[in-house]
C-alpha cells in the first residue's frame, strides 16, 4: 500500500476542504481521508508542496489514429497497421503525460484502436471504431459508410459485435474533408432514430457529429446520447434557438464543444479556408458554448485530439480553461467536465473519475491552486495510471 496526499484536492464532482489523504493498493483507490490524516503505519506517503489532487483527466473526443500533422486524417488509408499502431502508442503517451487517464476515441481506421489489446502503458480506452457516415462523407476514409435504415441497422450490430464502447455517427459534413456541408445533415431524421434504437438494443450509447444547426435538432428528436461539436451552423451564421437549447438541458443530452487548442498555431491554410467559408471559428464555438451553458446544458471536456497542428494529444487542461475562461463555467464545473461526469459519459463512471475507493488509482497531481488557477492542470507534477506512475518526461 502507498498514499498520496494534498492539501487541496477535487474529488470529481466538488472541491474537498482540507484536501485529501488517497491510499493505493496496487492499481485501486482503497480509502480516501481528510487531509490531514495519518497514514496506516510503514505506508510511504507522497506529498509535494503546492499541489491539487484530482481524479485523472477524461479526454471525451479522441482520434487516436490521427498524429496531430496536417495531413493526419488524410492519410489514414495510407498507413500500414505497424505505423497505425505506433501513432496510436504515441497518442496515448502523450495524453498521460498530460494527465489524461482515460480517452474515448471517436473515430479509429478500420478498427485499429477497437482491436488493440489494452496495455499497462496507455490510458483507459473507450472505442468507437469507424464512425458511420454517408458515402463519401465526413471521415469516409475510416470505413464507416453506410446509407439507409437497413444498411446502418446492420453497422450498428457490426460494432456491437467487434465489441465497440459507443456508436459514433456523423450527422453533418465536417470541416476536415472537403465536398461535406457542414450546415447540412448527411442522414435522414428515420435513419438516426433507427441507429439510436439499433444501439439502445445493444446496449451501446450514440454521439452524433453535428455542426449544423439542422443535425443538432435531428440528433435531439432521434433521442441520441450526445452531440459532438454542437456548432449549430446555419448558412446565415450561428443560431441557437432557445427551444433547442432548453431540449438539450431537459432531455440530459451531453454536449462536447470540443475545445481546447495549441496556442500560437493555426489550422492549415486549407482548413482555415474552410472556415472563412463556412462561418465557423474557434472564437464562434466558445460563444457558442457559453450560449449552452447558460441554457443548462450538461458540458463535456473532449478536444477531437489529434486532428491537426492545432489539437495535439493531451489538450484536457486547455479545454476546461476555455469552459472557465472564455465560456463562465465555474471551476468546479468545468473539473466535472474533464473527471465524473466525462467518466460517466464514457461509460466508465464505475471505474475511473472520481477519488473514491474501489476504482481504478487514477490520479493527478497539478501544479498549484487549481480552484484559483485553473490553467494549473497545464503542469502535471505527478500522474497515476491504474497505480502507475507515469514518467513525464517524453
Amino acid at each position: 500500500m502507498r498514499a498520496y496526499r494534498a492539501q487541496r484536492a477535487f474529488d470529481g464532482e466538488r472541491f474537498l476542504p482540507g484536501g485529501a489523504l488517497v491510499l493505493v493498493e496496487g492499481g485501486t483507490l482503497t480509502g480516501v481521508e481528510a487531509g490531514s490524516a495519518a497514514a496506516p503505519a510503514g505506508c510511504p506517503v507522497t506529498e509535494l508542496p503546492d499541489t491539487t489532487l484530482l481524479p485523472g483527466l477524461v479526454d471525451t473526443h479522441v482520434h487516436l489514429c490521427a498524429d496531430t500533422g496536417p495531413r493526419a486524417l488524410d492519410q489514414l488509408g495510407e498507413l500500414s497497421p505497424a505505423a497505425l499502431h505506433a501513432i496510436i502508442t504515441e497518442a496515448g503517451q502523450q495524453h498521460l503525460r498530460a494527465g489524461v487517464t482515460a480517452v474515448r476515441d471517436l473515430g479509429d481506421a478500420h478498427w485499429a484502436v477497437v482491436e488493440r489489446a489494452p496495455a499497462d502503458d496507455a490510458p483507459t480506452i473507450v472505442a468507437a471504431g469507424p464512425p458511420l457516415t454517408s458515402p463519401g462523407g465526413h471521415c469516409a476514409l475510416m470505413g464507416g459508410e453506410a446509407t439507409g435504415v437497413d444498411a446502418l441497422r446492420r453497422a450498428v450490430r457490426e460494432r456491437a459485435e467487434r465489441g465497440a464502447d459507443v456508436v459514433k455517427i456523423m450527422a453533418s459534413g465536417g470541416l476536415l474533408t472537403p465536398g461535406t456541408d457542414l450546415a447540412a445533415c448527411q442522414f435522414s431524421l428515420e435513419e438516426l432514430r433507427a441507429v439510436v434504437d439499433e444501439a439502445h438494443r445493444h446496449g451501446l450509447p450514440v454521439t452524433a457529429h453535428a455542426h449544423a444547426l439542422t443535425a443538432v435538432e435531428q440528433g435531439l428528436a432521434a433521442g441520441v446520447d450526445g452531440i459532438e461539436h454542437c456548432s449549430c451552423l446555419t448558412r446565415q451564421g450561428v443560431r441557437i434557438p432557445p427551444e433547442l437549447a432548453a431540449g438539450l438541458a431537459a432531455a440530459g443530452t451531453l454536449v462536447c464543444p470540443t475545445l481546447g487548442r495549441e496556442p500560437g498555431l493555426e489550422p492549415p491554410p486549407h482548413v482555415q479556408a474552410r472556415m472563412v467559408a463556412t462561418g465557423a471559428s474557434f472564437e464562434t464555438q466558445l460563444a457558442t458554448t457559453a450560449r449552452l451553458w447558460e441554457a443548462g446544458v450538461a458540458l463535456l471536456a473532449g478536444t477531437d485530439a489529434g486532428i491537426g497542428p492545432v489539437k495535439r494529444h493531451g489538450l484536457v487542461p486547455m479545454a476546461v480553461a476555455d469552459l472557465v475562461g472564455a465560456c463562465g463555467v465555474p471551476v468546479a464545473e468545468a473539473l466535472a467536465a474533464a473527471t465524473g461526469r466525462a467518466a460517466r459519459a464514457c461509460g466508465l463512471g464505475s471505474r475511473t473519475g472520481r477519488l473514491a475507493p474501489g476504482l481504478d488509482a487514477d490520479l493527478l497531481l497539478a501544479d498549484g491552486d487549481v480552484g484559483r488557477d485553473v490553467t494549473g492542470l497545464q503542469r502535471p507534477r505527478l500522474v497515476v495510471s491504474r497505480g502507475r506512475e507515469v514518467p513525464l518526461a517524453g
